[in-house]
């Protein structure tokens, strides 16, 4: 059974056994009043499942959270993942059957400003929400998810695989790094594959490239700076324009998510380790390219270099090996670059009169 479908014709295989999974199930989301945390919550209301999330409030404005009245999809509770007592208490409350857990300080240029929180929030916020599945006495699965930029990138061309060495240059980086390395030994300390009978929880990593989508309104996000470029009619300041990143739709590594949730379920034995998700190589892209990519597809807009020798460092070529997601889960990447910036675009386009509507729609339609 794969873990994909086929965007033209709009078939996907998957889409039973993923209502299957998460209908009717109990999961407790974090990060949901984020960007990524957003969608994934429609996507969970849109299979059935009972959502309880915890996070702190929506911190961009417009808020795509608000946008789509998140508050009322779910059992809503805003909290910091740093609250090790408040987080345990609303886990262990809601006794849920599998964990997203995406609340993060997600932002690279952000953690130069702020290391200590950005550590606090990656690296004890993940060791917080797998100390509280220390107490639960039942089945749970979980999914805690990082970034492609857990790698110790020394940027020579190649993907990185899951076995290759972790790192990160600035403090988000290896944050959450950091986060894989507390998640590995929490999942060999106690919650080890081998004695799942006596747990009973799954635990799996998820890496994911850099994702575009409408809703987005980050700031020093390529696509949110766009759009707010149109809407002031100025050029576009790209800071690293020859960067190179593994660029997809959000609903590309959610639906990885949702794969990997499905197949822990499964065989929480097999599948308790890290998987990479991203775009197929040849849909990696330069930032300019997917500027005049974007260019092309809104009908207008410009840019200018704004690159600056004296920023701090980011990096300029990252790439992931997606095989093993691809061979083991059954999943596989549906959307070419092209495809997966008209996508979000078209969601810029028509969000004023109904984003949650859009935003369902879109779910359906890549879904089904």
């Amino acid at each position: 059974m794969k873990c994909g479908k086929k965007i033209l014709n709009g078939k996907f295989g998957m889409i039973d056994l993923l209502k299957k999974t998460y209908s009717g199930k109990k999961i407790f989301l974090t990060g949901h009043t984020g960007f990524k945390g957003s969608w994934l919550l429609m996507i969970f209301e849109y299979l059935g499942a009972e959502v309880c999330a915890y996070a702190l409030p929506a911190a961009d404005q417009p808020s795509f959270f608000d946008m789509i009245q998140g508050a009322n999809r779910c059992q809503h509770i805003i909290g910091d993942i740093r609250d090790k007592v408040k987080l345990s208490k609303a886990i262990l409350n809601f006794q849920p059957d599998f964990v997203f857990h995406l609340a993060a300080q997600a932002l690279v240029r952000t953690s130069y400003i702020n290391p200590i929180e950005t550590y606090e929030t990656n690296v004890l916020g993940t060791a917080h929400v797998l100390d509280a599945l220390r107490n639960l006495e039942k089945l749970c699965n979980t999914i805690i998810v990082t970034t492609d930029k857990v790698y110790e990138n020394n940027e020579l061309g190649f993907p990185y695989k899951e076995t290759d060495a972790l790192g990160g240059y600035d403090p988000y980086s290896s944050s959450k790094a950091c986060a894989e390395i507390v998640c590995s030994s929490y999942r060999r300390s106690f919650f080890h594959p081998e004695k799942y009978k006596l747990h009973q929880k799954g635990i799996a990593s998820a890496r994911a490239g850099n994702v575009i989508g409408g809703g987005d309104w980050n700031k020093d996000r390529i696509i949110p700076d766009f759009i707010r470029a149109l809407t002031n009619q100025v050029p576009l300041e790209i800071r690293s324009p020859e960067s190179v990143r593994p660029w997809q739709h959000v609903l590309e590594p959610l639906a990885g998510y949702l794969c990997l949730g499905a197949r822990l379920a499964e065989d929480p034995q097999k599948y308790s380790k890290a998987y990479n998700f991203g775009p197929y190589p040849e849909d990696d892209l330069k930032v300019i390219d997917l500027v005049k990519l974007a260019i092309g597809h809104w009908g207008s807009g410009s840019f200018i270099d704004a690159s600056n020798p004296n920023a701090p460092h980011e990096a300029k070529l990252l790439t992931l090996d997606i095989q093993l997601a691809v061979k083991e889960l059954g999943w596989k990447p549906q959307l070419n670059a092209e495809q997966s910036i008209a996508l979000t675009l078209n969601w810029y386009k028509n969000y004023l009169d109904d984003p949650a509507g859009l935003t369902l729609a879109q779910i359906k339609s890549y879904f089904q």
